[in-house]
């Protein structure tokens, strides 16, 4: 062999070990932690990788100061990451985000409310009004009656994040119609807010949700469906009402300057795909975002998921919250602080 080909021998040998290098790194994927993530890891990240050979790697928790430090150093380590609606359409215009190819997430086959090209949905949720039965005499019906402590007594549990939800209830507590929501009138919210403040108690994670309502140390709030459909299925003493749900929803993104862009854009397919969005749902009692989904969930779990109850259903206006998200989140948390 010549010595110039056995140089071109070597690097290509050496090239080629740098692509299976690459190739054996995990993706890293983020979300929220407890049966959510897990629900993602079962239905997902696991199938995911029997089906390519890509193995996924499960952290976090979603963390929004440290996705923008990442992305803004250049030293990132996440690759596919859960984040609320408003959050992703806000890191879209910021440029945190790697853009996605459209067909391989199958947009025509997405619900339009959760898809852009930054990010496809990873599901979507109500709030729902949930109550504990064995603390209360009689059960709640409405968004007015969480704030009714006379007929409705214990603590409220409410979301403390400054993010759709908790503002657009008590406005429509307060009167407010459903089509008048926006632009919010913040102060006439946090007013209402108010009359309730030394009687709520704050959750910041689903499973800190669950712990409230479960105990009874919160006896009637403002919860994720999917949380309390969880209790009701290991027995709890709870239940909840549809009236006026307020659908929100995730997405899966991808943090500008990934380094597993191509494996991180084919998770997002497949997570996207009927049947991975089918078994999710199954496992959670979140709707799935794919609207082939459908037929592929048992009727009886198809009943309790947000799909089934539009007849009141309100969506919540993420591209208000992101384009207003940082002046209502300092009006906020200097209320929470009062």
């Amino acid at each position: 062999m010549s010595r110039i080909s056995l140089v071109i021998g070597l690097a290509a040998t050496l090239l080629a070990g740098s692509h299976a290098a690459r190739a054996e790194q995990p993706l890293t994927f983020v979300s929220w932690g407890g049966s959510t993530q897990a629900a993602q890891e079962n239905a997902w990240a696991t199938p995911f990788t029997q089906a390519t050979g890509i193995r996924v790697r499960m952290a976090g928790p979603t963390d929004y100061d440290a996705f923008r430090a990442m992305v803004q150093s250049g030293e990132v380590t996440w690759d596919v990451v859960d984040v609320e609606a408003d959050f992703a359409l806000r890191a879209g215009r910021e440029g945190l985000l790697e853009p996605l190819d459209l067909k391989q997430v199958a947009q025509r086959d997405i619900d339009p409310r959760f898809v852009t090209v930054y990010g496809v949905g990873s599901f979507y949720f109500s709030f729902v009004l949930g109550y504990n039965s064995s603390h209360l005499a009689r059960a709640p019906e409405a968004w007015p009656d969480l704030f009714d402590t006379k007929a409705f007594p214990g603590k409220r549990a409410l979301y403390k994040w400054p993010s759709p939800g908790v503002l657009e209830m008590a406005l429509l507590a307060d009167g407010v119609a459903s089509d008048k929501l926006y632009p919010l009138d913040l102060e006439r919210a946090l007013r209402k807010l108010d009359t309730i403040k030394s009687d709520i108690v704050w959750w910041g994670s689903g499973d800190e949700s669950q712990q409230l309502l479960a105990s009874g140390q919160a006896s009637l709030g403002m919860f994720w469906n999917g949380r309390v459909h969880a209790l009701k299925q290991a027995g709890a003493p709870v239940d909840l009402r549809w009236r006026q749900n307020l659908v929100t929803g995730d997405f899966l993104v991808i943090p500008r300057g990934s380094k597993q862009v191509t494996a991180a854009k084919r998770f997002l397919g497949f997570a996207s795909k009927p049947k991975a969005q089918a078994d999710f749902a199954s496992r959670t009692g979140y709707a799935p975002v794919n609207l082939n989904s459908a037929a592929l969930i048992a009727a009886d779990l198809a009943g309790n998921l947000p799909s089934a109850h539009g007849d009141s259903q309100i969506t919540l206006d993420f591209k208000y919250w992101s384009k207003h998200g940082e002046a209502i989140s300092r009006r906020w948390y200097a209320w929470q602080a009062q």
